[in-house]
């Protein structure tokens, strides 16, 4: 028999307002806080920050975030701590930042606690960076030795952000059952190192059922400026139950593909969410999932907004040249798409892009 595990943040708190309650609820964890922010966060969220730090008592430094979670920035941000004595670093703001804090705070061997303001990504949770170069092409992942010590989502912060970011965010946790399910079929081990155990595969069953549930309904209400009970929902499916279903359940060919078309500038604009649905729509064609699942996952996306074609992403004109790089970034060596139950090559990656391409046209266009 073999050992299994999950892992998860420390405290995992959601609600409206819980803003303000930052430093009451990062107390424990240190004396002067780093505040990694952008300016436009520090704008909305400074002040009730600002406030609960006030009355806490404990001392804290507002930090600008440089816009691209490399090793470059961590490093600064590393040196910036040790010269101002911060022993506990807070990352407030979207997916990129949030991984900038966690691989700081892991530089530092100090706790780390995640304030994410859009539920754009699976990254608040989880015990994982993903690096970038200076440019914006994926360098590696930074696998960390614990999960954040504490996870603040205020669901009225997050709810009041572009839906496009929400949107984003289902398009991450679309994949958490689809490459768990890989894993568990090919056998291998999840992100600690171990085999998922029944509760991991069950929340990536349950984040996949709580987006086709509640996604759309979630998208309309954003839209409309309401906060409502599938907000709730699809803001938990796409923070927790998405970090913790594909931190414990394992990544496949969906993120992988994610990977790979970070080589196409035609893609920079797109958020991390937007390029891995189309992932998961590839690793489906891997697959040979059964044409009513592809369906389903295609109408989702559609209903919601993520892509379904190239042309959506920006890609107008289809090169092979460029989505053969694509293709054999994704199947670089190391790469989670060598978790499939089969063996994947740059071959049949470029043609299920094109296969899923050519479906989303025929089916959406």
């Amino acid at each position: 028999m073999s050992s299994k595990a999950i892992i998860a943040p420390g405290k995992y708190i959601q609600g409206p307002g819980e803003l303000k309650n930052t430093a009451a609820h990062a107390a424990a964890l240190g004396e002067k806080f780093l505040i990694l922010i952008t300016p436009g966060g520090k704008k909305r969220c400074g002040g009730d920050i600002e406030t609960g730090f006030g009355e806490s008592g404990k001392s804290f430094l507002f930090e600008e975030f440089n816009k691209e979670c490399s090793k470059t920035e961590v490093n600064r941000l590393v040196e910036l701590c040790r010269s101002q004595g911060c022993d506990a670093v807070i990352g407030v703001g979207g997916g990129k930042l949030l991984d900038t804090a966690k691989a700081v705070a892991y530089h530092l061997k100090s706790p780390v606690v995640i304030v994410p303001t859009i539920a754009s990504t699976d990254a608040p949770c989880s015990a994982l960076s993903v690096l970038y170069t200076d440019e914006g092409i994926f360098d590696e992942y930074l696998v960390l030795p614990a999960n954040p010590n504490l996870v603040i989502v205020d669901s009225s912060i997050v709810a009041a952000a572009p839906a496009r970011l929400l949107v984003s965010g289902m398009g991450d946790a679309l994949a958490t059952y689809f490459e768990a399910r890989a894993c568990g079929e090919s056998g291998v081990s999840n992100m600690t190192g171990l085999k998922p155990t029944l509760s991991a595969l069950s929340l990536a069953e349950l984040c996949y059922n709580t987006l086709l549930d509640d996604g759309l309904k979630a998208k309309i209400a954003v839209e409309n400026n309401s906060t409502t009970q599938a907000v709730e929902n699809i803001i938990e499916a796409n923070t927790y139950l998405s970090g913790i279903g594909f931190e414990s359940g394992g990544l496949a060919a969906a993120h992988a593909v994610h990977n790979g078309l970070t080589v196409l500038e035609q893609c920079h604009h797109l958020y991390h969410g937007e390029k891995v649905a189309f992932g998961t729509l590839t690793q489906l064609i891997l697959e040979n999932a059964p044409m009513e699942e592809i369906a389903e996952v295609m109408e989702f996306c559609a209903a919601v907004g993520l892509p379904v074609t190239l042309k959506e992403m920006g890609v107008d004109e289809i090169k092979e040249t460029e989505i053969r790089a694509v293709a054999e970034m994704a199947c670089a060596e190391g790469e989670t798409i060598h978790n499939m139950p089969f063996e994947v090559t740059p071959d049949m990656v470029y043609g299920a892009i094109l296969t899923a391409d050519g479906l989303g046209r025929e089916l959406f266009s």
